[in-house]
């Protein structure tokens, strides 16, 4: 089975917000070398705790700086942006990774709605998501739009022999449809909702699926949340960062990441209490022995041949441990990359 990696940039309590930016290449490189497939990166806005607001400049620096892995956006926000510049901007990192670009667009504001009119104030932008998609699945491919298009004369430039793999991205049945409808790849959000929906998502995918020329078979992956480490003590200590970020999320709040030993000791109140107790008991941490085989069971379950995992820690080398024990249990072929 092939893993790949989802990096949301998390910005740690009492650090520069740069330095999630930093722990991202570091990291992309660290999973190049170890053998995983892809690596993606988020899109978030007005957030204290996930601060990769541009995942094409990051792609970018990451293609750059790396050999083997394919590099990807989970995703593009796309009702925020035209559809040209997007395409014209994942062209261009076509250019400079051929044939390892992934374009993972979603309908979501990644934001309060506040920030997204500020992106665009243009308010029935979602409304236009399916149209957007066929007008990216023309520009990144080279192909022509419908007749009567009114951009049917406009080409994304630079065009090349290679161009990047488009998919869609989602939590719920509407992603799940769209992408069927129009024969892309489909990614679904398993970490949003703790895998509620998840069955029905993927069978409404697979069943209504409408092969296209690049695609001619559905081609799915969800993306897990998990944590490994050396001990399941250590695991579940280092589980205490997101516990305490998930029990402020559930107010509406965005916040740092906060230690473990800071986690410890912090007041939680009632309800939040019992949202940290409900993740502890669901959450995928522990040793690679304990949490390969329960990714392996989800992914013959869902009849997936890749898993996209995202993993918070605190600490980055912790974050770093815990993909090297995941590749390790997995079998990777990993590789020998050079610093840049």
């Amino acid at each position: 089975m092939k893993l790949s990696v989802l990096d949301q940039s998390t910005a740690v309590q009492g650090q520069p917000q740069t330095l999630a930016i930093q722990e991202t290449l570091a990291l992309a490189r660290h999973c190049d070398s170890l053998g995983y497939h892809r690596y993606w990166v988020s899109e978030h806005h007005n957030s204290e705790s996930i601060v990769g607001t541009a995942p094409e400049v990051l792609m970018a620096a990451i293609a750059a700086t790396t050999p083997r892995i394919r590099v990807g956006s989970a995703g593009v926000m796309l009702p925020h942006y035209s559809a040209l510049k997007v395409a014209e901007q994942f062209r261009v990192l076509e250019g400079i990774a051929p044939g390892r670009i992934d374009l993972g667009v979603g309908r979501a504001p990644g934001s309060d709605r506040l920030t997204a009119l500020a992106l665009n104030p243009h308010s029935n932008a979602a409304d236009e998501f399916p149209q957007q998609v066929i007008e990216l699945q023309a520009w990144t491919q080279g192909l022509s739009l419908p007749e009567g298009h009114p951009f049917r004369a406009i080409n994304a430039h630079p065009m090349g022999p290679t161009s990047p793999e488009l998919w869609i991205l989602g939590s719920s049945d509407y992603g799940a449809q769209l992408a069927a409808h129009f024969g892309l790849p489909y990614a679904f959000a398993y970490f949003f909702s703790d895998g509620r929906g998840v069955d029905e998502a993927l069978q409404l995918y697979r069943r209504n699926y409408r092969p296209s020329p690049r695609y001619p078979r559905p081609q799915a992956t969800i993306c897990v949340w998990a944590l490994v480490a050396d001990t399941e003590a250590e695991a579940r200590r280092l589980l205490m960062t997101r516990e305490h970020w998930r029990a402020g999320f559930e107010q509406g709040l965005r916040r740092p990441l906060v230690s473990p030993e800071e986690a410890a000791v912090f007041p939680y109140t009632l309800p939040e209490r019992t949202v940290v107790e409900a993740l502890r008991r669901k959450a995928l941490a522990g040793t690679a022995e304990q949490i390969a085989p329960r990714l392996t069971e989800l992914a013959q379950r869902l009849d997936l041949d890749e898993l996209v995992i995202v993993t918070w820690t605190h600490d980055a080398a912790a974050r770093h441990r815990s993909y090297e024990l995941l590749a390790q249990a997995f079998g990777l072929a990993a590789t020998a990359v050079s610093e840049p």
